[in-house]
């Protein structure tokens, strides 16, 4: 079983994501705060696998949560669950470690799908050993899966293509390609391509912005029908 602490200021938030882990098999709710200092001090009275993590706390926000719970030596996994749709919160959430980001609001199945993949994650990490690239590109594959979409052809990476998607959702209007290039690191062809595969599923959508001349700027947003 795997023990699961949520995380957030809104106190009907946080329970409503605590009955959303006791639905999904596997996990059970060891405990909810509302703050930092809630959270750590339910940390050390009882330590847990998995932490549900807003960003957005009274007292210090989810980042330094984080760096907080690490200088105390708890080894729990976090996935952040926030508001918080900035590339700037994204990626430092990545370097402090953040295993999964979801994007509020979401459906039940948006949070079954990252619980489903840690919990895939962890299976398959029990078996320890050594791995090789593909048994390594295999575990970081599982972890990928849910986000945005498991069945990426051939050729293509779970993580840019979250990347990109991170991009759109915190963009508040229509952008280029070349801007979600820019803002996801990538270059423009790779940027094109990914856009492409995702609008070709649904999950972007296109619209053309016409000048006084030339041809029409492509521009995309994740598409309103997607849940983050």
């Amino acid at each position: 079983m795997i023990d699961v602490l949520v995380v957030d200021d809104d106190v009907l938030v946080a329970r409503i994501n605590a009955a959303y882990v006791a639905k999904v098999p596997g996990f059970r709710v060891a405990a909810t705060a509302h703050s930092t200092a809630e959270a750590l001090a339910a940390l050390d009275k009882h330590p847990v696998d998995l932490v549900l993590l807003d960003h957005y706390l009274p007292d210090e926000n989810g980042l330094a949560a984080v760096r907080e719970l690490r200088a105390r030596g708890h080894q729990c996994d976090v996935i952040m669950v926030t508001a918080a749709r900035d590339v700037t919160t994204v990626q430092a959430a990545m370097r402090h470690g953040a295993l999964q980001y979801l994007v509020k609001p979401f459906a039940f199945a948006g949070l079954r799908a990252k619980l489903e993949a840690y919990a895939a994650l962890r299976s398959a990490l029990e078996t320890g050993g050594e791995a090789e690239q593909a048994e390594v590109d295999r575990l970081f594959g599982v972890l990928a899966a849910g986000t945005v979409a498991p069945d990426l052809p051939k050729g293509h990476s779970p993580t840019t293509a979250e990347l990109v998607r991170q991009v759109l959702l915190a963009a508040e209007g229509p952008l280029s390609t070349q801007e979600i290039a820019d803002r996801a690191g990538v270059s423009r062809q790779t940027g094109q391509r990914y856009l492409k595969l995702l609008e070709r599923t649904g999950r972007v959508r296109l619209s053309l912005r016409y000048g006084e001349t030339g041809r029409p700027e492509h521009r995309y947003t994740w598409a309103p029908s997607q849940r983050p």
